[in-house]
């Protein structure tokens, strides 16, 4: 353990820069995807209310997709997009949207419709509604999702590194060419910490929104 302690503090001592530059890469895809993920997942989310009819199909869609393997899907991207960034934000989108659509609806499906019928009582329009008082309710669901897409393109951005979108994963995979242990713990361990950075983030900006809505309403 000591030897590998010391091979880990070596490898910082000579290549901080190169980590410093596959870290920023890393954060920057995973905040690519997240964005893309977001502006599609929570938009089909809530069309999936506005029309019943198509939301099983939509739905069963994109749950098709939350089951096929993140490696299935990047392979994939290789042969109709190629390799880089691109292909990369491309696939792990594809990945992320599903529980952030699924969480979307299920949120604003929980909404009482009591609370709905009191809003449109009180003189609201169908958008005051929905800006005022669905969307709000819906949030700590709809945040779990994007935790939850979260955790998953930061892992699965790992992957991404096997077709030229850089990142964190080049250590792992580096690692595992050359059989180097504290390799493998620089990478792992790196991605572990983004992932739980990032919840945490997303925990804080949670606290803070429930804080202000208490804060105005009182």
């Amino acid at each position: 353990m000591g030897e590998i302690w010391s091979n880990i503090l070596l490898y910082f001592e000579n290549n901080l820069d190169a980590y410093l530059t596959m870290l920023q890469r890393h954060t920057s895809l995973s905040l690519r995807v997240l964005a893309i993920a977001i502006c599609i997942g929570m938009p089909m989310g809530i069309l999936c209310i506005l029309f019943r009819k198509q939301q099983k199909w939509i739905v069963g869609f994109f749950q098709v997709l939350r089951i096929i393997p993140s490696l299935a899907v990047l392979v994939l991207s290789i042969r109709l997009l190629g390799i880089g960034m691109g292909p990369a934000i491309t696939a792990l989108a594809f990945l992320a949207i599903p529980p952030i659509l699924m969480n979307t609806v299920a949120g604003l499906e929980e909404v009482p419709f009591f609370m709905l019928e009191t809003a449109k009582g009180m003189g609201m329009t169908e958008l005051q509604v929905w800006i005022k008082v669905r969307l709000p309710l819906a949030f700590p669901l709809i945040l779990a999702g994007v935790k939850t897409a979260t955790v998953e393109i930061v892992a699965s951005a790992t992957i991404a590194a096997l077709i030229g979108a850089g990142g964190l994963g080049q250590i792992i995979f580096q690692g595992l060419s050359v059989r180097r242990t504290e390799l493998l713990l620089i990478g792992g361990i790196s991605v572990a910490v983004l992932s739980l950075t990032a919840v945490l983030l997303l925990d804080l900006l949670d606290c803070f929104l429930q804080r202000y809505k208490r804060g105005v309403s009182t």
